[in-house]
């Protein structure tokens, strides 16, 4: 069992910048793939990349090129990092295994709003 807090969801204007915090209750060193999701209102959950204990990323298209994700095993940490953000990205950011989650893994996610 792990609990997942993510953090640093926010309020940008398009063509701007944030980075979410994906903090574990123990460690994440034995999974292999950790990935980011989001839920945007009235579409499907979305699987925006993952990355394996090894370092190895795989991302979605719409996001390929502007966001990067990284684990930090030692402080049991995922982040994902977002540029150029565009209105298209607003959603509530989660993250789980990947690529198929845990169901007792979700946390309550962070919210991410990209206006002007």
């Amino acid at each position: 069992q792990v609990q997942l807090v993510e953090s640093g969801g926010g309020l940008v204007q398009p063509g701007g910048s944030l980075k979410l915090s994906c903090t574990a209750s123990r460690s994440i060193a034995s999974i292999n793939a950790m990935g980011w999701y989001r839920l945007a209102l009235g579409k499907q959950r979305e699987l925006v990349g993952s990355i394996t204990t090894g370092g190895r990323t795989n991302y979605a298209d719409s996001v390929k090129g502007r966001f990067t994700i990284s684990r930090d095993n030692a402080k049991n940490t995922v982040y994902l990092q977002m540029n150029s953000l565009k209105p298209e990205d607003t959603a509530v950011y989660y993250c789980n295994r990947a690529p198929q989650p845990d169901w007792s893994y979700w946390g309550q996610g962070t919210q991410v709003t990209v206006s002007s």
